[in-house]
């Protein structure tokens, strides 16, 4: 159980927003969104975001718990952030600030939990809506999201409880499944000798796409471009690289999002969070990104009736926090877990 107030917090690699959860069941006010690379440690980031909420009055009384969502694979008491350099402790900040409980969380759990409420005004059908009569039924979701790196989780009914299996599918291989992606895939830069999921679905993966590309038709480097650049040249069609990195992006989405949903039997429905889905829902509802993920055989015809959305809601993981904070009893995951004496 969580005293409140509840601090909660989505740590990611480039970006950490915390915000407290006053009471049992009511919204997260946010305190602030601070930038992981200007602290050097989680407790820092805290220690600013609680004096920045002070001094603007958006707070009341100080945190008694707190439950943190990090963009890393949560198997020991210290935990190492994969995209930065931070290392976060639930013993050393329940310590700092006098907590009675914190609890550690893949940052991809809270975003499942929150899809277990999410109305459909906080989602953008991409492909089948569900008036259409393509609607989820009850059995499994799948959340994921492309971001600063790649994030994963499946919600699945189990009797009067949802458990929530955190994946770090963003590292598995990834390879070309095309004549057209043969030919571009000795043209990406590997990281450390592979090409994963990660390597292309992500911020970074726009850049490796847009590079990729263009030494693919160019048979040289170009400039390397930022992932906002290769987003708002691709938008523009400014940049026919970045124009067909956003259209292979959306496709490669599609394929793995297609994929993970196999993998989980995700009857219920797919939901794409992180930072790049909602800037290029266009390039996602041109077909490109529908066609890979129905383009199962021999599963096709169950591949059409799964509903993919994006999800429309701004910080979802908070929202997912608060949930788990506020309903200890309907959701079973994996947490490292510390408590005073």
């Amino acid at each position: 159980m969580f005293e409140f107030p509840v601090l909660v917090g989505d740590i990611g690699g480039t970006n950490a927003r915390f915000a407290l959860v006053p009471e049992a069941g009511a919204e997260p006010v946010l305190l602030s969104r601070e930038e992981t690379a200007g602290h050097p440690d989680p407790s820092a980031a805290i220690r600013a975001s609680l004096a920045q909420a002070s001094r603007a009055q958006t707070s009341g009384a100080s945190p008694r718990s707190a439950i943190l969502a990090v963009a890393a694979r949560v198997d020991g008491p210290a935990v190492q952030l994969t995209n930065a350099d931070w290392v976060i402790e639930g013993a050393r900040i329940g310590h700092d600030f006098g907590l009675s409980r914190a609890v550690v969380v893949n940052d991809y759990v809270p975003v499942a939990a929150g899809a277990a409420g999410i109305r459909p005004g906080e989602l953008t059908p991409v492909g089948p809506r569900r008036e259409e009569g393509r609607a989820g039924d009850q059995g499994a979701r799948l959340v994921l999201g492309p971001g600063t790196g790649f994030g994963a989780a499946a919600l699945l009914p189990v009797d009067e409880r949802l458990l929530i299996v955190s994946t770090e599918s963003g590292h598995v291989d990834f390879g070309p499944g095309t004549p057209a992606e043969h030919a571009l895939w000795p043209h990406l830069e590997r990281v450390e000798g592979r090409v994963t999921v990660e390597t292309l679905l992500s911020g970074p993966g726009l850049t490796r796409l847009h590079a990729g590309l263009h030494r693919l038709r160019t048979g040289a480097d170009g400039p390397r471009l930022d992932p906002a650049t290769v987003t708002e040249a691709g938008l523009a069609g400014t940049d026919p690289d970045a124009v067909d990195a956003l259209d292979l992006f959306a496709t490669l989405l599609g394929r793995v999002c297609g994929d993970l949903a196999l993998t989980f039997l995700a009857t219920g429905g797919v939901y794409i969070g992180g930072g790049i889905a909602p800037r290029i829902l266009e390039v996602l509802q041109r077909g490109a990104f529908r066609a890979a993920f129905e383009h199962k055989p021999p599963f096709v015809a169950q591949m059409r009736a799964i509903p993919t959305s994006v999800i429309a809601v701004h910080d979802p993981a908070l929202t997912g926090l608060a949930a788990l904070a506020s309903q200890p009893g309907r959701f079973v995951y994996h947490g490292q877990v510390w408590q005073a004496g």
